[in-house]
């Protein structure tokens, strides 16, 4: 059986806090969801730290911590429903970040892979692709209801499979902690973005390869990525 192709290249991305600012949004409807739950809800700096990792396993976190499992169920759903109807209210707004379809271009024109590797549904993903036509730039996606989500290496370990590259052909792209530790383990440079969840001390210290703070510098870097 013939090995993986020596001129392939991929890009793994998170999409929350790296290609959509959806701080806004997961925050209110964090807020919505506790409420309904009838806990007192966190603040943003609570949830921030949370986002990347699987739905469930993020309200854990910030839920107290003698919650029992079935109201623990009922935050996780209410926060489903308060994004259902968050995002057909008029106030709704999750823009891509500027220079994010920039970006996305640039790679299809140099002819990377690109993959999704994401804390989200297939459901929630859907909504997202539904309202920004970005889907068809990537070659294959990775979502949280797939198997074990961030910080395990599943997701970037699946899409480097689905595709035929390796950790060396490989990156990731990530505003949380959780992303590049789950990059780190699979074993692929994880390159750090700070205008989403976390902050750049942060991804710094979880092992960061580089942290960057606008969309053209990260071209230039992934214009610069040698194949190891």
């Amino acid at each position: 059986m013939p090995g993986p192709s020596k001129d392939l290249r991929l890009a793994i991305w998170d999409v929350d806090g790296t290609l959509v600012d959806s701080r806004r949004v997961i925050q209110t409807c964090m807020e919505t969801a506790f409420r309904e739950t009838g806990l007192p809800p966190p603040d943003y700096e609570a949830t921030r730290k949370i986002v990347g990792l699987g739905l469930y396993e993020g309200c854990a976190i910030l839920a107290p911590p003698d919650i029992d499992r079935g109201r623990l169920e009922m935050l996780v759903m209410n926060y489903k429903n308060a994004f259902t109807v968050h995002r057909t209210s008029d106030g709704f707004h999750e823009p891509l970040y500027e220079g994010a379809l920039e970006t996305l271009d640039s790679l299809r024109d140099a002819g990377w892979l690109m993959a999704v590797a994401t804390g989200k549904s297939h459901r929630g993903l859907a909504s997202l692709f539904a309202t920004h036509p970005i889907e068809n730039y990537f070659d294959t996606v990775w979502c949280a209801d797939d198997g074990p989500g961030k910080p395990n290496p599943f997701m970037v370990e699946q899409a480097m499979g689905a595709l035929g590259c390796t950790p060396g052909q490989s990156l990731m792209i990530g505003d949380a902690i959780h992303d590049i530790a789950m990059g780190r383990a699979a074993g692929v440079r994880s390159l750090g973005v700070s205008w989403g969840f976390g902050r750049a001390d942060e991804l710094q210290d979880a092992g960061a390869h580089e942290v960057h703070h606008d969309f053209r510098t990260l071209r230039d870097s992934l214009n610069e990525f040698a194949v190891g």
